[in-house]
């Protein structure tokens, strides 16, 4: 079993009263069982999501072994909160750059994020707990070893990280084609957060009607978007050409 993956109700127990970060919780559907009750208490009351799965799904993840209806992943990093990453931040420059991802489902672009944001020297990466692509294996893969070297915050909703931003005054930029601003209009030498959304979608809407500045990165050719990872490594660097000018 990989230390990544638990399966089992005492274990999994066993991970939730000790605050393991645990990404997912997996329990099978049509099953009562007071151990499963208890983790799924301890889930909500930490903020696990849990999905309720067929027990072929659980025989699946835990190879056929004795899971018991339940099976957890476990994240590989720590992740810190939002109130001591702006606070760590700003005690040590006072212009932190920061990247909020929402709602970004490829671990590869996420870890490929990540790569860019460290070497570019960003303070730290948002994420959501729920509605994004986990934090696994094959992110820190992707971002070869980068991302134990840059802080990770999770939060329940982006609003409230915009709120925070705002009262730290970071200026908060949403990468969208819905503006007519390039990215080259943008002062990045001000405390920021870049805020770059999904895949499909792009930033969602609350956060778009959140974000003071709107930005994109123009279009020359037929093709009519980047993928995200790319245009987040683009709009890095301009915030590094800038800052080094």
């Amino acid at each position: 079993m990989k230390t990544s993956e638990i399966y089992g109700i005492k274990p999994t127990l066993e991970a939730l009263h000790a605050n393991q970060t645990i990404d997912k919780i997996f329990v099978q559907k049509n099953i009562k069982n007071e151990g499963l009750k208890e983790i799924i208490h301890l889930a909500s009351e930490q903020h696990i999501p849990v999905s309720y799965v067929p027990v072929e799904k659980l025989n699946k993840l835990s190879k056929n072994n004795n899971h018991q209806g339940v099976f957890a992943k476990i994240s590989p990093i720590s992740y810190v909160n939002i109130e001591d990453l702006l606070e760590n931040s700003f005690s040590k420059k006072e212009d932190p750059f920061f990247i909020i991802l929402d709602e970004l489902s490829d671990v590869r672009n996420v870890g490929a994020i990540i790569r860019t944001a460290e070497c570019t020297n960003v303070d730290g990466i948002i994420t959501l707990k729920q509605g994004g692509a986990a934090i696994n294996d094959q992110t820190v893969k992707t971002s070869t070893g980068a991302i134990f070297n840059i802080p990770i915050c999770k939060v329940d909703h982006i609003k409230d990280v915009l709120f925070y931003m705002d009262s730290y005054q970071v200026q908060t930029v949403a990468a969208t084609e819905k503006t007519d601003q390039s990215v080259y209009e943008v002062d990045f030498k001000k405390p920021t957060a870049l805020i770059m959304g999904s895949e499909g979608r792009g930033v969602s809407k609350n956060a778009l009607q959140m974000a003071k500045v709107k930005a994109k990165l123009p279009m020359l050719g037929e093709t009519l978007s980047l993928n995200v990872s790319v245009a987040c490594g683009a709009i890095l660097y301009e915030m590094v050409r800038q800052r080094q000018s």
